[in-house]
């Protein structure tokens, strides 16, 4: 049975709130799966990096081991091997006429840092787009309960102008404006899930991250990676 009341009704019967509201979940939705999809799709990539790694402490050389890594410009590996390689230089070629600040720190000390300042910057990049899911997941389901708010209200006083209130009078309308709430729901539930699965992925990749860089320190400072069990 054909009813007037629906998603196109309350858009072509609402207000300019009611429109904006409905525009803006809209917004945040696509903005969502956007984000979701991109991410999941980058710590995908990611992971199939990992088996690099055998490769290049299988190396003969420092520069061949970072030769073996593929993909430089977007390989987080990569990327801590070869600023590791450039602060163990620049604090090596430091002479004695020429102290800098960093040579008040021994080169384990500086090296430490240095490389934890490289994952520091990948896992910051990492977070790209998860403030934005964590803000949508909590703020959707407020501003879908606010276009039904609107919604009932503009229903309540649309049916006592008209003197008449019969159950199909009021129900239609309120039940339109539940939609909003429904929509709310439906924007913020993916953001929500979508923003703990990436945190859990982004907080194991960091994990490998400093196993890797905990090996490339002991392999600078005392010349061998340290070996699993050791």
């Amino acid at each position: 049975m054909n009813t007037p009341f629906g998603i196109a009704n309350l858009w072509l019967e609402g207000d300019g709130i009611t429109r904006f509201v409905a525009i803006a979940l809209l917004i945040c939705s696509i903005v969502t799966w956007v984000i979701l999809l991109t991410r999941f799709w980058e710590l995908r990539n990611l992971r199939k990096l990992k088996p690099e790694l055998e490769q290049f402490w299988r190396a003969t050389s420092y520069e061949q081991g970072l030769a073996s890594f593929s993909n430089h410009a977007a390989n987080p590996y990569y990327q801590i091997a070869k600023s590791a390689a450039t602060a163990s230089t620049h604090h090596q070629s430091q002479s004695s006429n020429r102290r800098e600040l960093l040579q008040t720190l021994n080169y384990s000390e500086w090296m430490a840092r240095s490389i934890k300042n490289g994952i520091d910057s990948i896992a910051a990049s990492l977070q790209k787009g998860l403030t934005f899911l964590g803000s949508t997941g909590a703020v959707a389901p407020f501003i879908g309960l606010f276009g039904t708010v609107w919604g009932i209200y503009h229903a309540l006083i649309a049916i006592s102008s008209s003197g008449s209130a019969q159950l199909d009078q009021v129900a239609g309308p309120i039940g339109e404006a539940l939609i909003m709430t429904a929509l709310g729901l439906a924007v913020a539930i993916p953001a929500v899930l979508g923003f703990n699965a990436l945190n859990r992925g982004n907080k194991l990749l960091v994990a490998e991250l400093n196993r890797f860089g905990n090996d490339l320190l002991a392999y600078f400072v005392t010349g061998a990676r340290v070996k699993s069990g050791e």
